[in-house]
């Protein structure tokens, strides 16, 4: 994993800080795990309300049908950027392997692979643009349903601030939800599709985690812990409901704002 480049516009060092160590690392702490609603999205009442954040429904469709450009841009940190934290320097060094690593994939699929079929070139352009597309579409809402169902859990900095290791893994099982399906169901979604047992073990090769998973499972029911899992549909008409949910502000919020 070290060296590894997936097959999308995103540059692997970007992908490895991002996931592997902030949001392993800090999973679902808020201010902490920046994969926690990607910087786009308000999904915990414990991040800040503005006026955009009513139209999150509409961002998170544009995020699921360009996910692999939002994977790719989450880790250069262009709002810092804007908002003055970041000098030109240091946004235009991480901006360098981003626009690379794209610019050779956007070559590879669009020119290289349509020139190679001659006079079938529209075909295999057109064929690669939806199974971008798809592929989009597909990990967004298996990601999506591994991370935000409404059953998640959330923390803040300070209730962390003390954790031991043991708690370091309940708050992965509580910050993650995992989805129900058969075998070829479980090996299309990459076997993310066991959030939990990912987190929990992240050096473990995926196939694996449908083995461990019933004695994970076990334990939780023996000690009273939440394994928050379910089939497909359920847990992302919970991720879409959360969305639309904190889309608007929190009430006691907003009554205090009227007072």
């Amino acid at each position: 994993s070290q060296t590894y480049e997936w097959d999308i516009v995103c540059d692997g060092d970007h992908w490895r800080h991002s996931h592997n160590v902030e949001h392993h690392d800090h999973t679902n702490i808020i201010g902490k795990d920046h994969d926690f609603g990607y910087g786009m999205l308000r999904l915990s009442e414990q991040q800040r309300w503005g006026w955009a954040t009513a139209l999150q429904p509409l961002w998170y469709a544009l995020l699921a049908i360009n996910f692999q450009w939002g994977v790719a841009v989450h880790d250069i940190k262009i709002g810092r950027f804007l908002k003055g934290r970041m000098s030109r320097a240091e946004f235009g060094q991480r901006m360098r392997p981003f626009l690379r690593k794209a610019g050779r994939q956007l070559f590879k699929d669009y020119v290289l692979f349509p020139a190679m079929a001659f006079w079938q070139w529209p075909r295999v352009l057109l064929g690669n643009l939806l199974a971008n597309l798809i592929r989009n579409v597909w990990t967004n809402a298996i990601i999506f349903c591994g991370h935000f169902t409404e059953e998640v859990k959330t923390y803040t900095r300070r209730e962390v601030a003390s954790e031991t290791r043991g708690q370091w893994y309940l708050r992965q099982i509580q910050g993650s939800s995992n989805l129900e399906g058969g075998r070829w169901f479980h090996v299309m979604t990459g076997h993310l599709s066991h959030q939990i047992e990912h987190h929990l073990f992240p050096d473990l090769p995926a196939p694996r985690y449908v083995e461990i998973a019933p004695r994970l499972r076990e334990i939780c029911a023996r000690y009273g812990i939440h394994y928050n899992t379910g089939g497909f549909w359920k847990q992302y008409a919970g991720v879409l409901a959360r969305i639309v949910r904190h889309a608007f502000p929190t009430r006691r919020k907003l009554a205090a704002g009227v007072a």
